[in-house]
Order: C-alpha cells, then sequence, then structure tokens
C-alpha cells in the first residue's frame, strides 16, 4: 500500500484480532482465484458455508489454493448439523480433515440440539480442527434474550472452542440483530463482558453494521460472514477511508484491540 497517511497499524497474517471471516456461497477456483490478486492480505478465515462444500467438485484445489495464501479455511456449520443429526458427524470430521479443511464450525441453530450435545461435538471437533462455535438464533423473529449469551459462550470455549461467533447469518437480519439489520448493543456487550471481544467474531454483513463494530471496538475487532465482494471495502472501514469511519479514534481502539 502507500504510505502517506496516517493509519491504523494493521498487522500481517496470521493476525490474533482483526479478523476478517468470509463467507464462500459456492465461488469457483477460479473466481477465487480473481478475489484473492488483490484481497489474500486481507482475509483471514474462509468459510465455505451454505452445505456447498458437499457438492463442490473443485473444493480441495480451491482449499489448497487459500492456504497457499495463508487463508485458513473452515467447515460451515450447517453442514455439520445435518451429518449429526443424521449420525454421521464423524464421518463429517474426517472427511473435512482429508479435504483440507483446518477449522469447523460448530452449530446448533438448524437442527435440534441441546447445550450438552453441542458440547460433546466441540470436544470431538476439536480433538483435529480449530473450532468456531456459533451461537444465537437463525430464524427470524427468534431471538435470544441478552442474558442467555454469556453462559454458552463461556461454555463453548471452556469445551475446546477457540472463538464464539455471533450469529447474523448472511442477511443481517437475525441473532445480534433486529429484524431492520440494527444492532443490539445488549447482547454484544454482553457476550463481549462474558469473554472479551478478542475471543469474539461478530458476523457482519451489512456495511452499517461493520462500521458499527469498528467505532465501538476499534479496527481490530474480528468481523464475520463478510461477502466476498466486500473484503476491500471492509479493508478501508477498518482503515479509516469511509466516512463511516474516518473519526474512529485510534488510540482509543487500540487499547480495546
Amino acid at each position: 500500500m502507500p504510505a502517506f497517511l496516517d493509519l491504523p497499524d494493521r498487522p500481517s497474517k496470521p493476525r490474533r484480532t482483526g479478523l476478517t471471516h468470509v463467507i464462500d456461497p459456492g465461488a469457483g477456483r477460479l473466481a477465487t482465484a480473481d478475489l484473492l490478486d488483490s484481497a489474500a492480505a486481507h482475509i483471514d478465515i474462509w468459510k465455505v458455508g451454505w452445505g456447498t462444500a458437499y457438492v463442490d467438485s473443485t473444493l480441495p484445489s480451491k482449499l489448497e489454493l487459500l492456504a497457499n495464501n495463508d487463508i485458513v479455511t473452515c467447515l460451515g456449520g450447517t453442514l455439520l448439523e445435518i451429518a449429526w443429526a443424521q449420525g454421521r458427524a464423524v464421518e463429517c470430521l474426517a472427511w473435512a480433515r482429508d479435504v483440507g479443511f483446518s477449522h469447523v464450525e460448530v452449530s446448533r441453530g438448524t437442527v435440534a440440539m441441546d447445550r450438552r450435545e453441542k458440547r460433546e461435538l466441540i470436544e470431538r471437533a476439536a480433538a483435529d480442527f480449530v473450532v468456531l462455535a456459533e451461537t444465537g438464533a437463525k430464524a427470524p423473529g427468534e431471538q435470544f434474550a441478552a442474558r442467555q449469551w454469556p453462559a454458552e459462550c463461556k461454555a463453548d470455549l471452556e469445551a475446546g472452542a477457540s472463538l464464539v461467533v455471533t450469529e447474523g447469518r448472511q442477511s443481517g437480519t437475525v441473532g445480534t440483530f433486529d429484524a431492520s439489520g440494527r444492532v443490539r448493543p445488549d447482547v454484544v456487550e454482553a457476550v463481549v463482558a462474558a469473554v472479551g471481544v478478542d475471543k469474539v467474531v461478530f458476523e457482519a454483513p451489512q456495511s452499517s453494521q461493520q462500521a458499527w463494530f469498528i467505532r465501538r471496538f476499534g479496527p481490530a475487532v474480528n468481523l464475520g460472514n463478510v461477502a466476498l465482494a466486500d473484503v476491500l471495502s471492509v479493508e478501508t472501514l477498518r482503515l479509516g477511508l469511509r466516512s463511516d469511519t474516518a473519526a474512529v479514534d485510534r488510540r482509543e481502539s487500540e487499547g480495546l484491540g
């Protein structure tokens, strides 16, 4: 990058904070390579979502391409949930390991799974993967009260998850957001108070949501479910190159990050 502006420090990969976690809805290998030409340095975690990993014949070569660009790859949680519901979680995890995933997401937003069962699945997955554990309801109109989030987030980390992920889906209208896409600050603050901001990936697919988290916690906040087309725009939000975050107090954010 040019060097004539005073911008927040952004450590090079592998980063521990300021993670950008993207959701891949089924991008082909050539489309992936094209994005990496300009944005590889700004992507930390690549989640293959929507069950597309199961049907993509080019998946192994795409995962290899991402690994060669220092991007860790994560199997989306819904596929593992479905496998668990069919009694095939062990087979799913073995396949994910063999095909080249380094991370898996463990969630319970699609099938009926209680917290004890989720804990057992996290423990099993953590034996071979870095686990991201998702909390929050996926269904529109179904909201966990703020007081319900901290205990599950703490339990997920105790079970072996490395990070917790707050539900937002690709729409940004569930979980930590209301039906209009507005952030639920009580939920966010409850989760951060329970586990610390560095342990949380906030799913935030909308630019207004990304800007809210950066204004609140600074450029080193972890953002998830970023659309592939939005990677560079998220980086400009982190760096204060857009009006939405240009006034972020970087000195204060360094203490939060």
